[in-house]
Order: C-alpha cells, then structure tokens, then sequence
C-alpha cells in the first residue's frame, strides 16, 4: 500500500485512477487552498475521505501538504465488469468487514473457490492494504474485487439482474447447504462483532446459519465465508458431473 501526501501527485491519482485510492485524510484545519479541490476530486469520483485533525497526519506523514491517501498496487474493477465476464455469477459480498486479517483470508478463500468477484462498501471496509495482500498470499491479484458506493443499492442491482442473495446468519432457522447454489448466487458476510446490518439482512433472499456446539456463539467470518462459499464448489462439481 502506497502513501501519497502531496497535493500534486494525489490530484492526479485521482483523476487518472481514482480506483486505486482507498481513502483520503484531509486535514480539518485551514490549509492550501487545492485542499478543497481534492475534497471535490473525491466526493465527484466517489473516494472516501475523511477530515482528521492536523496533528493526526503529522504523525502519519510528516511532510505532508494537509491530505493523505491510501492507494492500492491493486485497482478495484466494477460491478457491471464483475457480472460482464461471469455466466452464472458467483460473489462474495462482504458488509462492513473491516480488520484486514479476515478480508485477506475471505479473498485467499474466493479464490481457490473460484468467485467472480467480490464487493466491499467504500466505507467501513478493510481497503486492499499491504496486510491485506500479505494475507491473501497472492490471491488478492487473483480476485476482482469490487468498492460500491451503497452496498443494499448493489445488492438490489444484483436481484434485478437474476442473482440470488443469501446472508450467513446465525440466528437463522435454515442451514448454510439448504439453498440451491448452482444458482447465479451472492453470499452475504457480515462484519465481525456485528454480523449483518438490518437493512442488508433484509435485502437478502434466504438468511442460513452454520450450526455450532460447545457454547461457541459464531464463527469467524473469514471461517463462514469458507464454509458458505465451499459448499457452492461442492454444489457446483457435483452438477456439472450429471
């Protein structure tokens, strides 16, 4: 993960790859009056920033020209790119998965499962960061993975265009294999402590539960997300094998 804390370079990474930044710190202070144009380079493009106070990204960036922001090796793709390059769709939708040690174990698990893609919001989401890549062991470059303004709107566009959404929920009545996942599906993961997000739990089409002994509340989500998405690979064989 790059740091960019001059105003020149950062304006021109967002104008020419805004899909490679994560998030932008912009000091809340008074500063240089282009600040204001990063601000509105973001909000346009749809980059999260964020105001911090000064003494914040003096310790993050001495140096610095007021801003700071996260950029990516990686760049995100698209929603529509996702779905354009997949028959039968088959995603990884993460809601609000913010320590980066899970979303790299949930990316090295799409990939050997063989995803199409998965989505993250823009905010409260673990960016494609350098732990993140660490822990993916390469399979973050493996993975399309794409940052969506409004995870419910997505979810919705996604409905609409066949796919079938189903929420790993441990409170659900149903278990995680009962769904037919040789469907066009989307697997839904909640954040860790939090689960799902109301709005997003209703969103979903089926919520199913992965059933555990010995006094354990809930499993991982880099753990349930193994479990829901290996279920689909197994579904999946077994019908092209008929």
């Amino acid at each position: 993960m790059a740091r960019i804390n001059r105003l020149n370079a950062l304006l021109e990474v967002l104008r020419t790859s805004p899909e490679r930044v994560n998030k932008v710190f912009v000091q809340k202070e008074r500063g240089p009056h282009r600040i204001g144009e990063v601000v509105r380079e973001a909000r346009s493009r749809g980059v999260p920033f964020l105001f911090v106070p000064r003494r914040r990204l003096d310790q993050l960036a001495p140096g610095h020209q007021g801003v700071l922001a996260e950029v990516s090796a990686k760049a995100f793709t698209t929603l529509e790119d996702i779905l354009a390059g997949a028959a039968r769709p088959f995603l990884a939708i993460l809601d609000e998965v913010e320590d980066p040690q899970n979303l790299g174990a949930i990316l090295r698990s799409a990939a050997g499962a063989g995803v199409d893609g998965v989505l993250l919001p823009e905010r409260r989401s673990a960016g494609l960061t350098d732990a993140v890549e660490t822990v993916s062991a390469g399979a973050l470059e493996r993975v399309k993975v794409a940052r969506v303004p409004n995870l419910v709107r997505a979810m919705e566009e996604l409905r609409e265009c066949g796919v079938w959404l189903v929420g790993a929920d441990g409170s659900a009545p149903g278990l995680w294999h009962e769904f037919d996942y040789t469907l066009p599906v989307g697997v839904v993961l909640g954040s860790e402590g939090r689960g799902l997000r109301p709005l997003v739990r209703k969103t979903c089409d089926r919520l199913l539960a992965i059933p555990l002994a010995g006094g354990v509340e809930s499993l991982n989500v880099a753990a349930a997300a193994s479990v829901f998405l290996f279920e689909a690979v197994r579904q999946r064989r077994a019908a092209s094998l008929t």
